[in-house]
């Protein structure tokens, strides 16, 4: 049974950090293609960052020189730090892996950037 759970969400001031870490099972994680994802209401659902097998990175625009994608294929888990934190980042943030077809979500973790 595939299954990935986030953790490290939480209410954080603007200009804080946080980090959020996704532990995988159900797969041969070093194989994947692991990312972060999110979702603000009413918006779609947006590429934060994702990091290949090899260890390549690629972030979405709003992510690009304040989060840091990171795995570590040892304990099956993705990480993603969050730095300079802006309200305009709150959203569920949703882990992903895809290894050719095969495409998996977590269930989200809530982010609230908020005096």
């Amino acid at each position: 049974q595939v299954q990935f759970v986030e953790s490290g969400g939480g209410l954080v001031q603007p200009g804080g950090s946080l980090r959020l870490s996704c532990v995988a099972s159900g797969i041969i994680f070093k194989s994947y293609v692991m990312g972060w994802y999110r979702q603000a209401p009413g918006k779609q659902r947006e590429l934060v960052g994702r990091i290949t097998s090899g260890g390549i990175t690629m972030y979405g625009d709003s992510a690009k020189g304040r989060f840091t994608i990171s795995r570590d294929n040892a304990k099956n888990t993705v990480l993603l730090q969050m730095n300079t934190l802006k309200p305009e980042d709150t959203a569920v943030y949703y882990c992903n892996g895809r290894f050719g077809s095969r495409d998996y979500w977590g269930q989200g973790t809530q982010v609230t950037v908020s005096s």
